[in-house]
């Protein structure tokens, strides 16, 4: 009877530790969520516009954290030279698939011939070897441009007629950033055309951001194209109260800076290129190949005018460049 009794306690008890035990088993048993890797250049604390927009694309086709995706930044923080080994990170994880986003494109490429990637890039991605044609992508990778760093000519002219008669207007450029030394050519070429004069500086780094604000009286310069750079990004708000500060009209990339306060802006929508990468990534996460998905074009151009800061300038925004203006900020 004794025995009896003891078999039906180990047996209660082992029915107790299976109960205990079935519920871990089958969470172990289901499937992870993939990790998508996000590679940036930029800074996350004045990137957080963008990576809302970047979501929301994987959220348009079924992404969303943490239900069924994980998301695993690495940020340079413009510091581009950090770029390769913080891809080495991510291909090493390994991640399902990388975003390569503000100016990391060429790190991740070099990083990985297998795990794919979807970049956004300001420049030519034919042209920057990123890819073999923008319909057949080829390889491990596609992705979405939107081609702001060809723009300085058009900001050009558009400056010339914020500032006319200006004798002297300067270039802001980063030497350190890969399209960096294409803006300079780009616009110095429409420079000459114009037969405007124009003087580059140097804005590498932080010291040499405010030298070059300190170059502007001395030089004579009447207003100011800031290159397009994830670098200069990740210093938004600083440019921008340099410009104010020298009192300088100045022209930048993003609606981000007019937003920020900077006088104008001209450029393709990032945060419209950012939910495209994330749509693109979703996509490759359902099990299309990106040799097979064609690079994607950003087609919305945004003038973006902020007359407060006009005012406190003292410049007077002419009736056609207000008429132009896609959005006006008052």
């Amino acid at each position: 009877m004794r025995y009896n009794r003891l078999k039906r306690r180990e047996f209660i008890s082992l029915l107790g530790g299976a109960a205990v035990s079935w519920p871990l088993v089958s969470r172990a048993q289901q499937p992870l969520s993939p990790v998508v890797g996000f590679l940036s250049g930029r800074s996350p604390a004045e990137a957080a516009g963008v990576v809302a927009a970047f979501r929301k694309g994987l959220s348009e086709i079924g992404f969303a954290e943490p239900q069924n995706v994980t998301i695993d930044f690495r940020w340079a923080e413009g510091q581009f030279d950090r770029l390769p080994a913080l891809a080495r990170e991510l291909v090493d994880r390994p991640v399902a698939v990388i975003a390569a986003l503000g100016g990391s494109d060429i790190a991740a490429k070099a990083a990985t011939t297998t795990i794919p990637i979807v970049f956004g890039t300001g420049g030519d991605p034919v042209a920057n070897g990123l890819v073999a044609s923008l319909n057949r992508p080829g390889g491990n990778i596609t992705g979405a441009t939107f081609l702001t760093a060809v723009l300085g000519a058009k900001r050009l002219g558009l400056l010339r007629e914020l500032v006319p008669g200006a004798q002297v207007i300067a270039l802001l450029a980063n030497p350190n950033y890969y399209l960096g030394p294409v803006q300079i050519r780009d616009v110095e070429e429409a420079a000459r055309a114009l037969g405007q004069r124009l003087v580059v500086l140097d804005g590498g780094t932080d010291e040499k951001i405010e030298a070059a604000f300190a170059a502007l009286a001395p030089q004579h310069v009447s207003a100011l194209l800031v290159g397009s750079d994830p670098f200069f990004d990740t210093r938004r708000e600083r440019l921008v109260a340099l410009a104010l500060q020298h009192r300088v009209p100045a022209i930048y990339q993003f609606r981000e800076y007019a937003v920020a306060g900077s006088l104008m802006s001209y450029g393709t929508s990032i945060t419209d290129m950012y939910r495209l990468v994330g749509l693109y990534v979703g996509r490759v996460l359902k099990g299309e190949k990106p040799a097979d998905l064609p690079v994607m074009q950003v087609t919305k151009f945004e003038l973006v005018i902020n007359l407060t800061t006009a005012k406190a300038l003292g410049v007077k925004i002419s009736d056609n460049l207000l008429s132009l203006a896609d959005e006006v900020i008052e």
